[in-house]
């Protein structure tokens, strides 16, 4: 019986951590880089405003994380979004918040803005 109940378990793991699906993707600075070249994105500054107006990707929306979940109804589901914060932290907790929301096309920038070498506006 419990071999049974154990081998149940384990099949209803592997299934729903299979098809649940709501998973971000991790992207390095280069490869942001360039899916902003290719394609039709929006960069997603989940900052501080103070740390926004220090220098930010052109054209990035400030959307800062503690702000996310009231203003979560401002995004589009249906665009591809990059999330940005300092380190790559934040990012990854905003990334995480809009997955769960049912927003399929996310990109955490890993090393954030420490290590973007594109260009930057004030």
């Amino acid at each position: 019986m419990m071999r049974k109940w154990f081998s149940f378990l384990l099949t209803f793991l592997f299934i729903v951590s299979g098809c649940a699906q709501d998973r971000y993707t991790n992207i390095s600075v280069d490869e942001a880089a360039q899916m902003m070249q290719k394609e039709d994105v929006v960069v997603l500054d989940v900052r501080t405003e103070e740390e926004y107006a220090s220098g930010h990707i052109p054209g990035a929306i400030l959307l800062p994380l503690q702000q996310l979940p009231d203003r979560m109804n401002e995004l589009n589901k249906n665009k591809t979004y990059i999330i940005v914060c300092r380190s790559g932290n934040r990012s990854a907790q905003a990334s995480e918040l809009l997955v769960k929301e049912g927003f399929t096309n996310i990109y955490n920038m890993t090393g954030g803005m420490n290590e973007w070498k594109g260009e930057v506006e004030k």
